[in-house]
Order: C-alpha cells, then sequence, then structure tokens
C-alpha cells in the first residue's frame, strides 16, 4: 500500500560508544517499518545530523561528549518546524521536530529524568530486546508517550523539586488535575476516557490544556511536572 501510512519510521541514532551505536543500527534497521538513516557520536553532531537528515525519531544517549544528551534535546525542539533539509528519506514527517527517545543503561539515572523535563518523549533500557527498542520508536513517531510510572516516580523522588510551584501557577481545573493524575500512571487519552466515561476529544482537550498551562513540551514533560510538584506521590497507585 502507498501512502504517508505506510513510509518507513525514519531514525538517527546517537551514542558515543561506536559499538553499540554501530549494534543498534544494524539490528533496527532489520525491524519492519523502521529506516535508519544516520548515527552521531556526540551532542554536538546530533543536532548537525537531525538539521541535514530531518529524522522523525532520535534514539539519544544522555552521557555524550562535547555537548550532552539534555541540551542537545532542548536545541533540537527549540528550532523551528521545518528548519534545515527536507529529510534524505522522503519522510512526510520530516518538516515536524523530531521526537526524541532517550536511551540509557541505568533506570535511575537523573539525565533521563532531565531529558524528559527538556522535552524528550519517553525513555528505553539498552538491554531491552531490540524488538521492544523498535516499537517505542514506532509509539513515539506516532505521537504517543513512552511512560513507566514506578521507574519515572523512583528517579523524580531523587531530584529537587524543580517545579514545585508549576501546578499553583497553572491553576488547572478539578477534571484538568485527574486527567493528569491518570496520564501519570500510563493511561492512554482513549483509556482515560473510558476510565472517566468520557469522549475520546474531550480528554484530548483537557490534555491539550494542561501541556498549555503547564508550559509542558509533550505529555511525558507534564508528568514529570506532576510527580515533580506533588500532585502524584510515590505512593499513588498506577
Amino acid at each position: 500500500m502507498s501512502g504517508a501510512s505506510a513510509a518507513p519510521v525514519t531514525l538517527l541514532i546517537a551514542d558515543d560508544d561506536e559499538v553499540t551505536r554501530s549494534g543498534l543500527r544494524t539490528l533496527l534497521a532489520a525491524q519492519p517499518g523502521i529506516a535508519v538513516v544516520g548515527e552521531a557520536a556526540d551532542g554536538v553532531e546530533v543536532v548537525e545530523q537531525a538539521r541535514l537528515l530531518r529524522p522523525d525519531v532520535i534514539l539519544m544517549d544522555v552521557r555524550m561528549p562535547r555537548r550532552n544528551g539534555i541540551e542537545a534535546t532542548r536545541h533540537l525542539l527549540a528550532e523551528p518546524a521545518g528548519s534545515g533539509a527536507a529529510g534524505a528519506a522522503g519522510s512526510s514527517r520530516a518538516s515536524d521536530p523530531p521526537k526524541v527517545v532517550v536511551i540509557t543503561t541505568f533506570e535511575n539515572d537523573d539525565y533521563v529524568t532531565a531529558a524528559l523535563g527538556a522535552g524528550a518523549s519517553g525513555f528505553v533500557l539498552k538491554r531491552l530486546p531490540v524488538r521492544q527498542i523498535a516499537e517505542a520508536v514506532r509509539i513515539v513517531a506516532a505521537g504517543e508517550a513512552i511512560l513507566f510510572p514506578a521507574t519515572l516516580r523512583r528517579m523524580v523522588a531523587a531530584r529537587p523539586r524543580d517545579s514545585a510551584d508549576a501546578l499553583p501557577r497553572a491553576a488547572l481545573t478539578g477534571r484538568e488535575e485527574e486527567v493528569l493524575r491518570l496520564m501519570a500512571t500510563g493511561l492512554s487519552n482513549p483509556e482515560i476516557a473510558q476510565t472517566l466515561t468520557v469522549s475520546l476529544e474531550t480528554v484530548k482537550t483537557h490534555v491539550g490544556n494542561v501541556l498549555t498551562k503547564l508550559g509542558a513540551q509533550n505529555r511525558t514533560h507534564a508528568v514529570v511536572i506532576a510527580y515533580e510538584s506533588g500532585l502524584v506521590v510515590p505512593g499513588f497507585a498506577g
């Protein structure tokens, strides 16, 4: 079948370890629906390659020389849509900012939480089977988030609460706070709609309002703020 829906997700891999980077490229290129269009060895090169190649998704290591993955993520997401080349793989999404998936060795890496706060759409562990990493790439390319609530709670609990006053400033409504709590458990929009017995469009409106009021890059960033602010506490079921 032809058309945008059949286009593979274009992927750029950023990791300072050449063996890891090469292995990921080989394995992910063999996965259905993914086209690996390039590699980068540090946080400066990944920005340059992203401008040139316009990938849909960047698999981003955070502990890299010259510029770490946190700063690279901030830099990439701050750039206006459509800057750079048109996209080496001809992706229909090439004019949009790339989605960033952090790839890490350690679940409790402070860099990961900071990268999520900078606008990364989620994270995966390097030890995961390649099919799971590939699925994370495809999910993020489709506009969803990769959330691991229990792991995220542990990471945020160890960090200073930089966003502690974000919720009071945002003046969320009661229903918007309820939606944010459900987002923090990892529920998708359809699952939230089912839980609250409302329409999917209503949930999308609430999620959009939450992101706007919090100044969040995406729903993952909003969830980080929810944990840091104390709206969602470590003992919250999810």
